[in-house]
């Protein structure tokens, strides 16, 4: 049971964090509002973007699925982050569906990686 749950986590960070890539490599207008907003337009969206991506596939490769949702826990904390210093929670009118995403995602990351801990080579070594 606790496997098929974790399984979930990891494909509903992954859709999730792959579901945005269009908006970043396309060059959404909020999405270069958003990266504007914060001094990293283009070269942090579409850098983002890919690290993104990275951990989408990370997730699941076994071996490095910690190290995808250690990325993911990495991007995602800094997207909170400009969400609670920058941003704001709502951004161009979108009621906070940016930010609670962020937040489900960084929240689902943790468990991830807490479940594949044992995986880390640095740590366990």
């Amino acid at each position: 049971m606790q496997q098929k749950i974790i399984l979930l986590l990891r494909i509903a960070t992954a859709i999730i964090l792959l579901q945005t890539l269009y908006f970043k490599f396309s060059a959404h207008p909020d999405s270069v509002h958003i990266f504007s907003s914060v001094g990293m337009e283009p070269y942090g969206r579409i850098g983002i973007g890919i690290l993104e991506l990275i951990a989408s596939i990370f997730l699941f490769i076994p071996g490095m699925i910690w190290l995808g949702a250690g990325l993911a826990l990495g991007i995602i904390g800094g997207a909170v982050g400009m969400h609670l210093t920058l941003l704001g929670i709502e951004v161009n009118g979108d009621g906070g569906t940016l930010f609670y995403m962020a937040v489900a995602v960084l929240v689902m990351s943790i468990i991830i990686l807490w479940h594949y801990r044992k995986d880390i080579p640095f740590i366990n070594s």
